[in-house]
């Protein structure tokens, strides 16, 4: 295995190092030729699922740019490899690297749905939208095996709450039955990410993801099934998916979505470094001009952290990007509208059940 081998199958490359952390892992050059001369394997490239036990799982989402006021993620890092995710960051707070740990050391919160009860059962809890993801994706591949998220749907229907869901994964028509019965009390709607109508940039850009095509049959099926669905064709990168909005758009609304949404990629923390070595293996060719143009939109850096521009950027790059979605709302959806969920049923079913008096 040499040193600089491109990792099939992964969106980062490499393991940056975790800032918190004083010692540093590095694959050595001598230990690399002894693995070569053994016939053995330096990196076997498998994910690990390593069980946690967190104290709460609702999180209160205080930026005020985000769009969601709560959270819960049952999995922590990603298999979906997404190089441009801001969640990776987010992983070294565990002690991993936000590279290639991120994608293959995959955190399971088994005791979810439980503590997702007892934070819906108390009695200071008032009903507000929960965003099943908003870090890391639920229906990633590990939920196959764990049926943690399909757990915590149960919860939010025991309880008539609300739930909002973020996916860019075909498995969330596995929970149709909940879904449809959460739906009759306008208690739940989806945002499915859709990046690229190009299969070759997706299997680069999110290279564990379900496929373009299986993701707007799933945005068609959801909505055939009376779930209202926005595709969030998020992050727009220069040079790279940009060219790309109208026909996405236009893709979305012919499969039923009723809205569309988007952010303009910025690299925050490692995300620069990971997104810089990933671009300069994958497509050299324009790896200068994506970064650059990134740049452009963010004041000259690769990431801007101030709430209200870090995720729509600035710049006439940014401006352009913000047109075309202006043309594409007013041309693809005028007579379509996201709907607010339904908050007033949780107050009478606390106990689980009707309360009659």
């Amino acid at each position: 295995m040499e040193k600089d081998a491109y990792i099939k199958g992964r969106g980062a490359q490499q393991n940056v190092r975790n800032r918190f952390l004083e010692m540093s892992h590095e694959m050595r050059d001598d230990f690399l030729e002894y693995c070569r001369l053994e016939g053995d394997e330096a990196d076997d490239n498998k994910t690990q699922y390593i069980r946690v036990f967190p104290k709460t799982i609702v999180n209160k989402v205080d930026s005020p740019d985000v769009g969601m006021g709560y959270s819960m993620n049952p999995y922590q890092g990603c298999e979906h490899g997404c190089i441009y995710c801001y969640a990776r960051n987010s992983h070294e707070y565990w002690g991993y690297s936000p590279g290639l740990d991120f994608e293959r050391r995959i955190l399971i919160k088994e005791n979810a749905p439980k503590l997702l009860e007892e934070k819906l059962k108390s009695k200071n809890w008032k009903a507000h939208a929960i965003m099943l993801s908003g870090n890391t994706d639920c229906y990633q591949p590990a939920e196959q095996q764990f049926l943690i998220t399909r757990e915590c749907l149960k919860v939010f229907l025991k309880y008539k709450h609300p739930v909002g869901i973020i996916t860019k994964n075909a498995l969330i028509t596995r929970d149709l039955d909940i879904l449809t019965e959460l739906a009759k009390d306008n208690l739940v709607a989806a945002s499915i990410s859709v990046t690229s109508l190009s299969e070759k940039t997706r299997r680069v850009l999110e290279p564990r993801t379900a496929s373009i095509k299986k993701r707007l049959s799933t945005v068609k099926k959801l909505s055939e099934n009376g779930i209202p669905v926005n595709v969030m064709i998020a992050p727009v990168i220069p040079s790279i998916n940009s060219h790309e909005v109208l026909p996405l758009a236009k893709a979305a609304s012919d499969h039923g979505a009723v809205s569309i949404g988007h952010t303009i990629v910025r690299l925050n923390g490692a995300i620069g470094q990971i997104f810089t070595d990933w671009i300069q293996k994958t497509m050299p060719d324009r790896a200068e001009k994506v970064l650059h143009q990134i740049e452009d939109c963010h004041g000259g850096n690769l990431n801007d952290s101030r709430y209200g521009k870090r995720m729509t950027g600035e710049g006439k790059i940014a401006a352009q990007i913000h047109s075309m979605f202006r043309i594409a709302r007013l041309k693809y959806f005028a007579d379509k509208c996201y709907p607010h969920l339904n908050t007033s049923l949780h107050e009478s079913y606390k106990d689980g059940q009707l309360k009659l008096f």
